[in-house]
């Protein structure tokens, strides 16, 4: 018998620092140099380009891959575009950023099939996160207002199995399992179960090995002619370096890869593979895993990425998770506490709690354009926002509302029951009165910024 999420059916029933963070900062050394200079010379340009070799080499990036990025920027920035450019070091930055964008291809998109459900086969190497990967893509379709269903196909390990199970429960998504046919069976059923119960995405988890073999890619085959999948999609661990590119290779000797999805970009990866894997292979980075957590994946856009390297940041996934944490409600009780600069301590610490939501803070603060340079030496740490939730959550609800009541005394009760000291307590009441009064100008339609025009102020209102 089949059991899905947990129930008996009929056998017939249907997650730092930045991964770039060595180019991010390799680049930014050189281009500084560049922009100082009124006329660029070949010299100048080749002894730029030279760090830029040093640095893509040192992020485990493809020697080819390299020399080919090169070969392109050198013949554009001694070209008459940047020559007679009146900042031809922008220019070169300019140059730059577009052939990184080329080398990391284009944003590609799932495949939207002509009839539901879509199909995504998960294939990789035991260990490169693939059954994770295919919980989180479960849980990111999810968001997005799809019906997915996930299969366990990896039959050769019950553990994957189970794995899997406990990641569908987490994940809120049905998992469709047999272990007593075969993968291609399985399949077979499990879409048939998807048509009947509604389901508009089946993501298949196949079988992994710790290498490339026969075996191995003789179920894929199999599993892939009977499940006809509009994706197949290769996981690939970052963490292996110049391995990944050739992982990449092997699959796509056997099976039609549609896509690659890089994982462990938030540990030690240096993010070579994932250049490196685009452009030796040719298929698209269609997701990369940037955690453990289960909200850690997100969809690969190459010109944000390139932005994000080239220390540009990446304003738009910035929006997008602020838009995913804030709902239209919470968003209109903060305006309504904005107007009527009735911000407390309760909203400071629900500020906090949103903040959160978007992910971890460094990689966050990298998102914002130059922050990677101008932060270099500051450590951004997730811990100081459990410091002030903790020191917040000993207070008592009146302490909350009037912060000022909060005496020497109190401080040391508040210190004790947070694990803290009354030094730190005193910060964190700093900090929100600094964001009291930020509120206070905001709300009276001035700026907090000296020369920032913020959208809606009325201009009129003198400063």
């Amino acid at each position: 018998m089949a059991n899905i999420g947990g129930r008996t059916a009929a056998p017939d029933a249907y997650t730092p620092a930045d991964m770039f963070d060595t180019i991010s900062d390799r680049f930014n050394d050189v281009f500084s140099r560049l922009r100082g200079k009124g006329r660029l010379s070949e010299a100048d340009v080749d002894a730029a380009l030279r760090e830029v070799r040093l640095a893509l080499l040192e992020a485990d990036v493809n020697v080819i891959v390299v020399k080919s990025f090169l070969a392109r920027v050198k013949e554009r920035a001694l070209g008459a575009d940047v020559t007679k450019s009146l900042t031809p070091g922008q220019q070169v930055i300019k140059i730059v950023h577009e052939e990184l964008i080329n080398t990391l291809g284009e944003e590609a998109p799932l495949k939207r099939p002509a009839s539901p459900p879509l199909v995504i086969l998960m294939a990789g190497l035991q260990g490169s996160g693939k059954t994770t990967s295919a919980a989180k893509l479960a849980r990111l379709l999810k968001s997005k207002g799809r019906r997915p269903l996930l299969v366990a196909a990896d039959l050769q390990r019950p553990a994957a199995i189970d794995q899997l199970e406990t990641l569908g429960r987490r994940v809120g998504v049905p998992v469709y399992v047999d272990r007593k046919t075969k993968a291609p069976r399985l399949a077979k059923a499990a879409l048939k179960h998807a048509r009947q119960e509604g389901h508009n995405v089946v993501i298949i988890d196949t079988a992994g090995r710790l290498q490339i073999d026969d075996d191995l890619m003789k179920e894929l085959a199999a599993v892939r002619k009977v499940a006809e999948p509009d994706e197949t999609l290769l996981v690939v661990d970052a963490m292996t370096g110049q391995e990944a590119v050739n992982v990449a290779k092997g699959f796509l000797e056997y099976a039609e890869l549609t896509g690659l999805v890089m994982t462990k970009l938030d540990g030690d990866a240096r993010g070579g593979a994932a250049i490196s894997a685009r452009e030796v292979t040719g298929c698209p980075i269609k997701f990369v895993g940037l955690g453990e957590g289960l909200d850690d994946l997100d969809v690969f856009y190459p010109e944000r990425m390139a932005s994000r390297i080239l220390g540009m940041g990446d304003v738009l996934t910035l929006i997008e998770k602020a838009e995913t944490a804030y709902d239209e409600d919470q968003a209109a009780a903060a305006a309504e506490k904005l107007r009527t600069a009735s911000f407390d301590l309760e909203d400071f610490l629900e500020q906090f709690q949103q903040l959160r939501k978007m992910g971890p803070l460094q990689n966050l603060v990298s998102m914002l354009p130059g922050a990677g340079q101008a932060l270099r030496d500051v450590e951004v740490n997730d811990k100081d926002l459990n410091r002030v939730e903790a020191i917040i959550r000993s207070m008592t609800p009146a302490e909350r509302h009037s912060p000022k009541s909060i005496n020497g005394s109190r401080k040391r009760r508040i210190a004790a029951g947070s694990g803290t000291r009354p030094q730190d307590v005193n910060a964190v009441l700093k900090q929100f009165s600094e964001a009291q009064k930020m509120m206070k100008m905001i709300a009276g339609g001035k700026s907090p910024i000296p020369g920032l025009n913020l959208p809606g102020l009325d201009r009129s209102k003198k400063r």
